[in-house]
């Protein structure tokens, strides 16, 4: 059975998800964020396989979100966020919120975010980018865009 290629759908979210919707990329994608870049070290972390770890790093640095940077004399290679790479974890910071409200418990979040600008303990919302009111799924009206499907 063919997979579905969701990067050729003219969709944002699907063309997202061919980048990143299987499990192990946004962790991954975390664990490299706040330092782990060595291969070692993911896999310590997240207990995934080296074979499953292999493909998922080719697929994130074939898509420019992460990119190869040796570390020593033998084959061996750190990890690091691209710009583009940056950008999504703001999408997991996203999530994280969400999980934090809707699923944290009684234990709350298991991670609290120190803005550096400010220096206060903070979350991430959506605002809008000409008003910067807050925007959420009720607050817009979906248009097709210049990209839409014909």
């Amino acid at each position: 059975m063919q997979r579905t290629q969701f990067g050729e759908m003219a969709c944002s979210i699907a063309r997202t998800l061919d980048v990143i919707g299987e499990p192990w990329s946004p962790l991954i994608l975390r664990d490299v964020w706040v330092g782990m870049n060595r291969f070692d070290q993911l896999q310590a972390d997240l207990g995934i396989s080296r074979k499953v770890l292999t493909e998922r790093l080719n697929h994130l640095v074939d898509q420019g979100v992460l990119e190869r940077r040796p570390y020593d004399n033998r084959p061996r290679h750190e990890y690091h966020l691209t710009p583009k790479g940056t950008e999504l974890v703001d999408l997991l910071m996203v999530m994280a919120a969400w999980g934090d409200r809707w699923l944290a418990g009684e234990a709350g979040p298991p991670v609290l975010y120190r803005h550096h600008t400010c220096g206060e303990i903070s979350h991430v919302t959506l605002h809008c980018s000409h008003c910067d009111k807050p925007m959420h799924a009720n607050d817009i009206d979906l248009l097709p865009g210049p990209g839409a499907a014909t």
